[in-house]
């Protein structure tokens, strides 16, 4: 099972980025995709995650300016990043989370997630 996260780069404020991740190794369309990030001297901390169709949620500081989406097949996973801030330079890691039951809710745990990839480092400069 692999997860590789692409897209990572330089950007200024303001600018906008997309993110992606592809999944293989197994089939993920009954996982949960999620993003979280990293920032220098920070914990992790969660960005955005989704089953299907209404099953998203987002981070407050995220919300309104990133997007998660996924491919039907369920394994690339994206996060289109708009009006990017100097606070959202990180390490973006990819994560994978088995759907358990039809009433589980969109993990925003990071213990939750069950497989993760290597991260891509977004960096935006004021």
């Amino acid at each position: 099972v692999q997860l590789q996260a692409s897209g990572g780069g330089l950007v200024q404020a303001g600018d906008s980025l997309r993110l992606s991740c592809t999944a293989s190794g197994r089939p993920f369309s009954s996982y949960y995709m999620g993003w979280f990030r990293q920032a220098p001297g920070k914990e992790r901390e969660f960005v955005a995650a989704m089953g299907w169709r209404t099953s998203i949620l987002y981070a407050d500081s995220v919300k309104g300016r990133f997007t998660i989406s996924r491919d039907s097949a369920g394994n690339m996973v994206y996060l289109q990043m708009n009006s990017l801030k100097p606070e959202d330079t990180a390490v973006y890691y990819c994560a994978a989370a088995r759907i358990r039951s039809v009433l589980s809710l969109v993990p925003r745990n990071s213990q939750e997630y069950d497989y993760w990839g290597q991260g891509t480092l977004v960096t935006v400069s004021s």
